[in-house]
């Protein structure tokens, strides 16, 4: 639905299967290991420079948007990329790996050892690969949308990376959606999401 909606209303979408994700063979699945936050976002920005290199889409009109684990490739994208896009969204969005740490639930229990590396000895690969970290860097418009009941990223995460992003005096949008969580499920919050998103995406990106 979401590359639909906005296909729909003139963007060009792409969807990224940076490594690590499935569909090309047990090596690039595995190939994140110890790289999130470091091959997602390069995978990201070189898709984006293929793409506006090709006219597939107006290099001065980027937009990214994500959640979740995708949300933090988002706004690292952000940091580390300045100049490449326009504007991000970040619905639920990871950014503090400490935190995620911290709380995560049993079902990821160890997930980020794989994923980043085990603590403490990994301390400072977690800092540099949180977005939070790098708030000050971020100089595009941002849309936060952060359900207040998410046990997997809470909000306490979403609020740091924009009182960080704010501390900076850069532009940032939120929206906190009372009893969601990690994900979307009423359908008013749904509504409101997808309109809001294009709402903030033709005021950032498009007309600015």
């Amino acid at each position: 639905p979401w590359p639909q909606y906005f296909a729909s209303r003139g963007w060009a979408v792409r969807a990224p299967n940076y490594r690590g994700s499935a569909g090309y063979g047990r090596g690039y699945a595995q190939a994140l290991a110890g790289e999130w936050g470091h091959l997602d976002v390069a995978d990201v920005a070189a898709g984006i420079r293929h793409a506006t290199a090709h006219s597939w889409g107006d290099p001065a009109r980027v937009a990214v948007t994500g959640g979740s684990g995708g949300a933090l490739t988002v706004l690292l994208l952000c940091a580390h990329h300045r100049g490449l896009v326009r504007g991000a969204v970040s619905m639920y969005g990871v950014t503090d790996l400490f935190a995620l740490a911290e709380t995560t639930h049993r079902f990821e229990s160890r997930y980020l050892d794989r994923l980043v590396g085990p603590l403490p000895d990994a301390a400072d690969r977690y800092r540099e690969r949180s977005p939070v970290t790098h708030a000050a860097a971020i100089r595009v418009p941002i849309l936060v949308l952060q359900g207040d009941t998410d046990p997997v990223v809470p909000l306490a995460q979403a609020e740091r990376l924009i009182s960080a992003i704010r501390a900076a005096r850069g532009s940032v949008e939120t929206r906190v959606y009372e009893g969601e969580g990690h994900g979307w499920s009423r359908p008013d919050t749904i509504a409101d999401v997808y309109e809001r998103c294009e709402s903030f995406l033709g005021r950032a990106v498009v007309d600015s």
